[in-house]
């Protein structure tokens, strides 16, 4: 295994992000990247948390410390004659404060993001839930990006003539600055269908037997083949496009970029293809290098044979400075870009304008998603569960009716830390626009039944993973693919000498490669499976030794996110309730708002 110890006083001293009120990189025990001839970043899934993550020392780097860490990076590289490609696969939008907060939503962040130079970038689910979404991508960010952003399964009625064109460029062909590389890139969503009316997904693959894309794949020039997605890696799209690339051309390599399961993974599809995801929310900065591949740098018409020794490798940067400083063999004076230092400083600015740091409550201690089981004293869940939605979800004309409320576990999207809790931890939170609808008198032999349906994981609907989004209720396979800081229990192991710094708590991945992935070595960090929804039983009287209930009928309650599996599920147990049965809850407050409002009320406080 191969480590590096970082003892330079330079870097143990000080670290700190360029946003203020970020904490300082913790220095910790890093393995180097294993630079190659052709080398990426990759980046996906970031959902706005482009300042970082200012109450998590191991991700404190913000979007402009990153494009400081690219410049420099590839200043390095490229100084060995190799090259160095970004790459983006979408969901860069809702999730955060600053995109969230402002209005129109992204009014900064689209600005922020175009300042770094990435080569291949494609759509993420999120991108096309709302049309002006979809729209303000369609006018700001492609443009910005031309020929880099490719959307070769996606169209979009067009802003202004209200045709239906393509997205971006369905596919790109370029050579590498250095060694001339010639790389052909395509760019795909799994197959979506949440998106809103003005956008088109067609099917992975229907599209992969168009001509345009089996022209491409039989072009025998291409030296590499990258294949970008808003896709899990193990999900049959991916598989779909490798069979039909490996159809076409048995030896050419294909490096795959990830999306959308939030997760840390490295897939081997064969010994000449690789995918890569990296994770989410600014946690991670991915790496992949492949060498062994033809260089036509001192000769543009030579076609060497194709060697059969390609290599390839990866590792998840944590992104922080004490990471980037490493890595780049730079320091606090000399890491930092001109470029990267003004977007830190627009961030720094919009989060101002934003007024992102008012301070709701102080939190008294850490809530986690998945770090301690459901039901737990301090689990996220559970304080939602037992005092967030008991006493925020209430409808005036029907408080004092015996009910059930029910809420799907994916409406939350971070754990709550301990300290103030802000105007941006409430985006961060829960995002989403969500508010609670009702049916009247349910029978109680129904609705007592109900979470037993829905949280009995893949009997449930049917729902696959394909169907499923980070929004939406999660099974237990997709529960596997969506785990908050962790791929794999397993730890590496490492000898300690007196100079290392003490492990931190963080990513501990094991992948198709193996356990050394993770470019810091972290102590292991506990899951725990969490249920699709949870339930608040409110003015319910019901015997504490035999859990009977007196009463006949309640109010069944849910989050408006969720109403289809709500009335899927009512009939799965025979009571046939439709759309038109649901009525509004609560005046139709948001569920962030009733988080907020509560937060407010109780934890008030010096933090």
């Amino acid at each position: 295994m191969l480590v590096r110890h970082i003892v330079l006083a330079s870097l143990l001293a000080v670290t700190q992000a360029i946003q203020s009120s970020a904490p300082e990189a913790v220095p910790g025990r890093l393995r180097t990247l294993p630079l190659g001839q052709l080398n990426f970043l990759h980046t996906t899934d970031t959902h706005g948390w482009h300042a970082g993550h200012l109450q998590e020392a191991s991700y404190g780097a913000d979007w402009g410390d990153y494009i400081s860490f690219t410049q420099r990076l590839r200043e390095k590289i490229e100084a060995e004659g190799n090259d160095l490609l970004l790459v983006d696969t979408g969901d860069r939008v809702e999730g955060n404060g600053l995109y969230d907060a402002s209005s129109p939503t992204g009014k900064y962040t689209r600005q922020i993001f175009s300042q770094q130079n990435i080569d291949i970038i494609c759509s993420g689910n999120h991108e096309l839930y709302k049309a002006n979404t979809t729209d303000r991508e369609f006018i700001d960010l492609i443009p910005a990006y031309g020929s880099n952003y490719l959307a070769s399964n996606l169209d979009v009625i067009h802003p202004k003539s209200g045709e239906r064109v393509p997205l971006a460029q369905r596919f790109r062909k370029f050579k590498t600055k250095n060694h001339g590389i010639k790389v052909t890139a395509f760019g795909f969503l799994y197959d979506f269908t949440g998106n809103d009316k003005n956008s088109f997904v067609q099917k992975v693959e229907d599209t992969i037997k168009e001509q345009w894309f089996q022209d491409a794949i039989k072009d025998r020039s291409v030296d590499v083949f990258l294949v970008a997605g808003h896709v899990g890696l193990r999900q049959s799209e991916f598989s779909n496009v490798f069979k039909a690339i490996r159809a076409a051309q048995w030896d050419v390599p294909i490096v795959f970029f990830g999306g959308h399961t939030h997760i840390r993974d490295y897939v081997k599809y064969d010994d000449k293809a690789y995918g890569l995801e990296s994770g989410r929310y600014m946690e991670t900065i991915g790496f992949q290098s492949v060498s062994g591949l033809p260089s036509r740098k001192h000769d543009e018409k030579k076609l060497e044979l194709r060697t059969a020794s390609y290599s390839f490798a990866r590792r998840y940067i944590d992104n922080n400075l004490f990471s980037f400083y490493s890595h780049t063999g730079l320091d606090e004076s000399t890491f930092p870009t001109e470029v990267g230092q003004n977007v830190s400083a627009q961030i720094t600015k919009a989060r101002e304008a934003l007024n992102l740091d008012e301070v709701f409550g102080c939190n008294p201690r850490v809530l986690w998603m998945s770090r301690v089981p459901y039901p737990h004293k301090d689990s996220i869940f559970s304080w939602l569960g037992s005092r967030v939605i008991p006493e925020k979800a209430i409808d005036d004309h029907r408080k004092d009716y015996p009910r059930i409320i029910y809420a799907n576990t994916g409406a939350m999207r971070f754990d709550i830390f301990e300290g103030p809790f802000t105007r941006d931890t409430t985006f961060i939170v829960s995002p989403f626009t969500s508010g609670f609808r009702y049916i009247k008198n349910v029978p109680f032999d129904i609705a007592d039944r109900l979470l037993k349906v829905i949280n009995d994981g893949n009997n449930f609907l049917g729902l696959s993973h394909s169907l499923l989004t980070d929004r939406q209720l999660k099974s237990p396979d997709q529960i596997n693919l969506t785990q908050d800081y962790v791929a794999s229990s397993t730890q590496n192991q490492h000898t300690t000498d007196p100079e290392d710094p003490p492990l931190t708590p963080g990513y501990t991945t094991h992948d198709d490669a193996g356990d050394d992935g993770d470019d810091t070595i972290h102590s292991e960090i506990s899951h725990y499976q969490i249920p699709n929804c949870i339930e608040s039983r409110v003015n319910i009287n019901e015997d504490q030794n035999s859990h009977e209930s007196q009463e006949e009928t309640v109010d069944v309650v849910f989050l408006d996110f969720i109403q289809p599996w709500m009335l899927e599920a009512l009939r799965m147990l025979g009571a046939e309730y439709t759309s038109e049965d649901t009525i509004p809850y609560a005046g139709g407050r948001s569920f962030t708002e009733m988080i907020a409002e509560w937060v407010s009320e109780n934890w008030q406080g010096d933090c």
